[in-house]
């Protein structure tokens, strides 16, 4: 009779951290300054005031509304000033930049705040594949992060995986 099969990835201690799971509640969505240019190069403060008087800021309710200009141009800062004032009795966040730039500084944030002390000698698998493409900054944060308390770091899923860190075993 043949030994009974035994998952050991299941039975194993790991913990596996997905960075997905950190991803901003609020949705995001886009305000593009370069279509209020004058011929995509030039902002004219009367026309963009009136511009953002007409805009329904009303469609950014409870999202983060991320405010950039894909031009190259010189945009002053008033010009962001005039939209988070319009923007913020609606939109849960508001953040200057692409939502590139926002996913970095929000899983920063995030990763700064973990708790170290649930990471504590544990072994300790990041999950890299999911349906939401997590920023390479992430990994980076949250693996410089969690070194110094963990006994292992690795990458992918439980059943295969990538060593990034082993702690060295000491001697008593």
């Amino acid at each position: 009779m043949a030994a009974p099969l035994v998952n050991k990835v299941a039975n194993s201690k790991l913990i596996t951290l997905k960075l997905e799971d950190y991803w901003p509640s609020a949705p995001m969505a886009s305000f593009d300054l370069k279509d209020y240019l004058f011929m995509e190069l030039i902002l004219k403060e009367k026309d963009f005031r009136e511009a953002v008087k007409s805009h329904d800021f009303s469609q950014y309710q409870d999202k983060t509304l991320l405010v950039f200009c894909s031009a190259d141009a010189i945009i002053p800062a008033w010009a962001y000033m005039l939209v988070a004032a319009a923007a913020s009795p609606y939109a849960a966040d508001i953040y200057q930049g692409t939502q590139e730039e926002y996913l970095r500084s929000h899983y920063r944030q995030t990763i700064a705040s973990l708790d170290l002390e649930a990471f504590t000698d544990q072994r300790l698998v990041i999950k890299g594949c999911g349906d939401k493409e997590v920023p390479a900054s992430a990994y980076l944060d949250v693996t410089a992060k969690l070194r110094p308390v963990v006994r292992s770091i690795m990458y992918g899923e439980p059943c295969s995986t990538v060593p990034v860190f082993k702690r060295p075993m000491t001697r008593k």
